[in-house]
C-alpha cells in the first residue's frame, strides 16, 4: 500500500529534465476541486447541525447550554471540515496520498480539542447553576470537586492527544512497538520515576472527595492563616490577611495535620484575654463586658462568657469569650471587645492594671553625679 501510494504520488509529477520536476496539473486540479467540494459540503453539515441544535437549546433558556455549545462550535467546524476533506480523499488518489500523512496527526488533535473544550464547557456550565444555590458551604463543596477533577481530566486528554499524535509518526510507532516488548522493566522505570506525580495525582483526587478543605475555607498551615484561593493536583494557594499568597503542596493536607475554620459553617467563638492585677474587683468587669458585646451589632447571640482561667501570685487571666456569624466578623469583634474593656478598666479600676516599676526612696547617691569623661 505505500509503495501504490508513492507510485500514485510519483504519477502527479514528471521529470522536465534531469535534475527538475514539472507538476501534472491535470491531476492537482482535480484533487483541489475534490477539496473545494469537500470543505463545501462539509462547511454547509456543519451549519445545518448547528442550527439544530441552536433552535433545541433556545427550547431550555438556560444559559448553561449555550454556554457548552459556544465552547465546542469551533472544534466541531474545523472537526467537520477535516473529515469533508477524508472523504473526498477516498476518491482522489492524489489527494489521499497528501492527505492521509497529514490527517493522521491532525485526526487526534481534534478530537482532544473536542473533548478539551466539553471539559470545560461542563465546568463554566456546573459552576454557572451553582449561583443560584443559597448554601455557601454546599457551593464551595462542589467548586472544590469541580476545580480538581476537571484539572485530572484535562491533564489526562492533554497526555492522551499527544501520545495519539506522536504514534502517528512512523518513527515513534516503531519505538513504541519495541517498548511494548520490555513492558515489565519499561512499566517499572515509568512507575518509579512518576512516583512524584502519581503522588500528587492521587492527593489530588483523596482532596476532591474527601474534602478536608474546599475553596475559601479559611485555614491555618504552619503558622500562617489565610483562605484557600486554588486547588491544583500538586499545589494548593492560600491567601493570607496581609495578601500574600503561600503555595502548599497538596499531599501537605493530606500527611500532616492543619486547622480548617470553617470546614462546616464560619460560626465560631473567639476568647478576649486579659491579665489583671490579683486585687482587681471582677464583676463589675463581668457586668460591662456583658453589656457592651449583648449590645453590638456583630454578636450573633449564640456564645457569651467570662471566666477566670488562671490565678498567678502577681497577676490573673480573664477569658472572654463571643461569637459571630462569620470570621471576620468575629475578629472586629474581638478588636472592638478588647479595646473597649482595656479603656474602660484604665478609667474606672486603673489599680486593675499590672505595673512593672521600680522605686528607691530618696533616690540613689550617685544619680545625680554627671558621668565619667
Amino acid at each position: 500500500m505505500h509503495d501504490l501510494s508513492q507510485l500514485t504520488l510519483a504519477a502527479s509529477f514528471r521529470f522536465a529534465e534531469p535534475g527538475t520536476w514539472t507538476f501534472d496539473w491535470n491531476a492537482i486540479g482535480v484533487a483541489a476541486l475534490f477539496v473545494v467540494v469537500g470543505v463545501t459540503l462539509a462547511y454547509l453539515a456543519y451549519r445545518i447541525v448547528f442550527a439544530l441544535v441552536n433552535k433545541l437549546t433556545s427550547i431550555s433558556e438556560a444559559p448553561s447550554n449555550n454556554i457548552l455549545i459556544d465552547r465546542i462550535r469551533r472544534p466541531i467546524k474545523w472537526s467537520f471540515i477535516a473529515i469533508g476533506v477524508t472523504l473526498a480523499a477516498q476518491a482522489d488518489e492524489t489527494l489521499r496520498t497528501v492527505w492521509e500523512p497529514l490527517g493522521q496527526f491532525l485526526r487526534p488533535a481534534l478530537l482532544g480539542w473536542i473533548a478539551y473544550n466539553i471539559v470545560r464547557g461542563l465546568t463554566a456550565a456546573l459552576e454557572l447553576r451553582m449561583e443560584a444555590h443559597e448554601d455557601p458551604i454546599s457551593i464551595r463543596s462542589r467548586k472544590t470537586r469541580i476545580a480538581v477533577l476537571s484539572r485530572i481530566a484535562v491533564a489526562a486528554i492533554v497526555m492522551i492527544t499527544i501520545g495519539l499524535m506522536l504514534f502517528a509518526i512512523p518513527s515513534v510507532r516503531s519505538i513504541g512497538t519495541t517498548m511494548l516488548a520490555s513492558a515489565g522493566l519499561a512499566a517499572l522505570a515509568i512507575g518509579a520515576a512518576a512516583q512524584p506525580a502519581l503522588k500528587s495525582l492521587i492527593a489530588g483526587l483523596q482532596v476532591a472527595l474527601t474534602e478536608p478543605m474546599r475553596l475559601g475555607d479559611l485555614v491555618e498551615v504552619d503558622g500562617d492563616v489565610g483562605r484557600i484561593e486554588e486547588m491544583h493536583l500538586s499545589f494548593v494557594t492560600v491567601r493570607t490577611w496581609d495578601e500574600r499568597l503561600v503555595i502548599i503542596p497538596t499531599s501537605r493536607f493530606l500527611d500532616e495535620s492543619f486547622e480548617n475554620w470553617s470546614r462546616t459553617d464560619e460560626q465560631l467563638t473567639g476568647p478576649v484575654f486579659l491579665h489583671l492585677d490579683p486585687a482587681t474587683v471582677v464583676q463589675p468587669i463581668r457586668e460591662e463586658f456583658e453589656r457592651f458585646v449583648t449590645a453590638h451589632e456583630l454578636f450573633d447571640g449564640r456564645n457569651i462568657a467570662f471566666l477566670m482561667t488562671e490565678a498567678y501570685p502577681e497577676s490573673i487571666e480573664l477569658r472572654l469569650s463571643m461569637s459571630a456569624k462569620t470570621i471576620s466578623e468575629l475578629f472586629v469583634l474581638r478588636c472592638e471587645t478588647r479595646e473597649h474593656m482595656l479603656g474602660w478598666i484604665r478609667d474606672n479600676q486603673e489599680n486593675a492594671l499590672i505595673r512593672h516599676r521600680l522605686e528607691v526612696p530618696g533616690g540613689h547617691p550617685k544619680a545625680g553625679e554627671p558621668a565619667g569623661p
